[in-house]
């Protein structure tokens, strides 16, 4: 299994970025698949989830209303449209597999992760 997440960059407070996640050698559509960031000197945090039919999403408190998690069963592909976007949310945004039938928010249930993408917010 293979997760590529793209998209980050260095912005500016109030700006916008689109985060992609491209999946291969998988049957994507049948995993739960999540973000999840990690700030400098910090956890590892749940960002936002999607079930496999996009019929659910989750998203933590900090950035409900703020950021909108997607994807394209067609495509192997998730997204994370971030909108915004303030100095704290600066971060390696990584995206996971959830293990197979699970639908929450524990990392340690996620089984395949990417390498991550970093985001600086600048203020």
């Amino acid at each position: 299994v293979q997760l590529q997440a793209s998209g980050g960059g260095l912005v500016q407070a109030g700006d916008s970025l689109r985060l992609s996640c491209a999946a291969s050698r998988i049957t994507f559509s049948r995993y739960q698949m999540g973000w999840f960031r990690q700030a400098p000197g910090k956890e590892r945090e749940f960002v936002a989830s999607i079930t496999q039919t996009s019929s659910r999403t989750d998203y933590a408190d900090s950035v409900k209303g703020r950021f909108s998690i997607s994807r394209d069963n067609a495509k192997n592909a998730a997204y994370l449209q971030m909108s915004s976007l303030k100095p704290e949310d600066t971060a390696v945004y990584s995206c996971a597999v959830a293990n197979l039938y699970y639908s929450g928010t524990d990392p340690r249930m996620y089984k395949y992760w990417g390498q991550g993408t970093l985001v600086t917010v600048s203020s």
